[in-house]
């Protein structure tokens, strides 16, 4: 009996040995993981005023303290109690459409969470875009995208001039997405360190433009990009949090001023870049996947309509919602409550059905996942 209790506990350990190999293999050679910062980039990284004893941090203090296990496990196992229950109506893109219109007005498509097409004065950015069926490190495992009647494919896109990314995280850059998109895209607008990424999956240097806080930065000669704070933190591994740069972004053109939140918490930030480049023709703002677990890194509906005040907004669009499920409120929640709390703000909500483009400066209010809505793929009505 003795002999069989060893031979049962050397076998037990030789297992936990050999998963916990595989697992620090898997994560130093999956590509999908990106790359640490080394040489020259991390050089000028730790030059950084917001780089401090090995890690970039949040301009305010801002709780980083994981939820209870409890709240996770809630997450993993009952995420999809709060999906939608039937395939989510969405209109096809029609790239010839986005292509067609004149080159002083704007267009803009959503595809769902923060992915976002824009052609501003004639040149096309693509924001943090994520095509995969998981905002995940695993093809087979984590939060998969809903049910959508037209899915977005990466082929489907015209020819993009930049690709804008806010942070690291699977849900804003997308492994399987930028490999697919390496023929069609000339530049990319990261935040400082996100280039190391990019670099270990083939993108060369020349391409890739890292920014700091407050950097800006010409496109083409016509139009400046500014890249902002935001309430936040990056990572695609446990071990590499902190280690690459979070923020917003700032696009300015002759005719048009366009703000792209990414993720964060909210913060008096939102003052200072309202002050600064403010106001804004329209602001695309996170307003999903919060938690009162995490109330310091993403933004209540209620704080999202109070950073689209602070910055001056002309028209707020809630983004971070309508594609995957990272926390525990129903999917339809966040537009709810944030039409609720813009009732008596000076902005005009700008509510996209997900794949439709859309002129900037022509009203565009859909309740498109009420019950009820026009299930048969045609243009339902515009809400009051």
């Amino acid at each position: 009996m003795k002999k069989f209790f060893m031979l049962s506990f050397v076998v037990t350990l030789s297992l936990a040995a050999l998963i916990a190999i595989s697992v620090f293999i898997y994560f130093k050679r999956a590509p999908q993981i990106g790359a640490s910062i080394e040489g020259e980039r991390l050089a000028r990284v730790e030059k950084s005023q917001n780089f401090r004893n090995g890690l970039f941090v949040n301009s305010v203090p801002t709780d980083m303290s994981m939820p209870p296990f409890s709240v996770l496990l809630k997450i993993l196992t009952q995420g999809n109690r709060h999906d939608p229950d039937t395939t989510l109506i969405t209109w096809p893109f029609d790239k010839a459409a986005f292509q067609g219109q004149e080159d002083k007005e704007t267009s803009v498509t959503w595809f769902g969470h923060s992915t976002f097409l824009l052609k501003v004065n004639g040149s096309v950015f693509l924001m943090d875009p994520v095509f995969s069926e998981r905002a995940s490190m695993f093809s087979f495992m984590g939060p998969e995208r809903f049910d959508y009647s037209h899915p977005m494919d990466v082929d489907q896109l015209p020819t993009v001039d930049a690709v804008i990314l806010s942070h690291d995280h699977y849900d804003h850059l997308d492994y399987e997405t930028i490999m697919a998109l390496k023929e069609k895209v000339k530049k990319y607008y990261v935040p400082l360190g996100v280039g190391a990424h990019l670099e270990s999956w083939g993108i060369s240097t020349s391409r890739i433009v890292e920014l700091d806080w407050w950097d800006e930065v010409q496109h083409d000669g016509e139009i400046k990009l500014v890249f902002t704070p935001s309430r936040h933190f990056s990572g695609r591994t446990f071990g590499e949090r902190f280690k690459t740069l979070w923020g917003a972004w700032v696009i300015q053109s002759r005719g048009q001023n366009i703000f792209f939140g990414g993720d964060s918490g909210y913060f008096e930030g939102f003052k200072e870049i309202g002050e600064k480049y403010g106001p804004f023709d329209f602001a695309m703002l996170e307003c999903g996947q919060y938690s009162i677990y995490w109330p310091d890194i993403h933004m209540a509906p209620e704080l999202t309509a109070q950073a689209g005040e602070d910055l001056k907004a002309k028209r707020v669009m809630p983004i971070h919602w309508g594609k995957f499920t990272l926390s525990i409120h129903h999917w339809t929640e966040p537009a709810e409550r944030f039409i609720a709390a813009s009732k008596e703000k000076n902005y005009e909500v700008i509510l996209p059905i997900i794949g439709e483009t859309f002129i900037l400066g022509k009203s565009h209010h859909h309740l498109w996942w009420r019950e009820g809505y026009n299930q048969s793929g045609s243009h339902p009505e515009e809400a009051p």
